[in-house]
């Protein structure tokens, strides 16, 4: 089958059009193999385009550990791209595990993605125990406070003053694997720089750091909004470039913008 290289902001993907078979039941070993980044092609994420009834295509999604998950934000926008370079159209609809998204041409290969509203109550991202979202009763190693936002998944965003300064590969499992998370948490650490950026890095579940998370982004400006840190329009910084999220107040719908490169092309082997 045909395979995309992609990445977002450095955020990396392999896409699979498996449209033709209608659906693409990847095992967790399978979906291992194809991230692998030593004997695969080697990702953050591996995603399936699907046939879908509803929209322009239907989006699956796996963590390179193999686990299959609802959203990745930089992923809909690389796919987003995709979808409309084949049709030549300036915007689509892509059905994913967590909703149906809406995407449009915002540039050359700049896509902004309407990520739906927030979930905010305790309930809904899930959290273990009923506590307050925009200040948990949480903390780690003096990082405390955190906001806890779902994007179509779980994430918590702590807010530090020198993000470059976070043990981020030892606090960021730790956390994920909390018992106060009971799906497992994406894990923000964001510095605010100002009330229009914020600089963030991301720890997420199942894959580990990378350089950009789109739900994370997301997560971070709604979060630190909500904490009276920053206004409702944000640059957010990550390792590989930067984002525009938009958390609009009439309709409370998260836009994120961003760019999206192709890397290569190729077919996956059968086995």
């Amino acid at each position: 089958m045909r395979y995309f290289k992609m990445n977002g902001c450095g955020n990396d993907f392999v896409i699979i059009d498996a449209r033709s078979r209608g659906a693409l039941p990847l095992s967790h070993a399978q979906a291992r193999a194809i991230a692998d980044r030593d004997q695969g092609v080697g990702c953050d994420q591996v995603i399936a385009l699907e046939r879908s009834i509803r929209g322009d295509a239907f989006m699956r999604i796996w963590n390179a550990d193999g686990g299959e998950v609802d959203a990745c934000g930089n992923a809909t926008r690389c796919v987003a791209w995709l979808l409309m370079e084949e049709g030549g159209a300036a915007s689509r609809r892509i059905e994913t595990p967590a909703g149906m998204l809406y995407a449009e041409r915002a540039g050359e290969r700049v896509i902004t993605v309407d990520m739906g509203s927030p979930l905010l109550r305790w309930e809904e991202i899930p959290l273990a125990r009923a506590m307050p979202t925009d200040r948990m009763d949480f903390a780690v190693e003096g990082f405390e406070a955190p906001g806890a936002v779902n994007m179509g998944n779980p994430h918590v965003v702590f807010f530090v003053d020198d993000v470059s300064t976070v043990p981020i590969e030892t606090l960021g499992p730790r956390i994920e694997h909390d018992p106060l998370f009971p799906k497992q948490v994406n894990v923000g650490f964001a510095e605010v720089r100002s009330p229009t950026q914020i600089r963030l890095r991301v720890w997420e579940r199942g894959t580990g750091l990378t350089k950009a998370c789109g739900t994370g982004a997301c997560a971070a400006v709604v979060a630190a909004h909500r904490q009276g840190r920053t206004e409702r329009k944000v640059e957010v910084l990550v390792d590989g470039g930067s984002l525009e999220i938009e958390w609009r107040a009439g309709d409370d719908r998260v836009l994120m913008t961003g760019p999206v490169e192709l890397e290569a092309t190729g077919e996956l082997p059968a086995a």
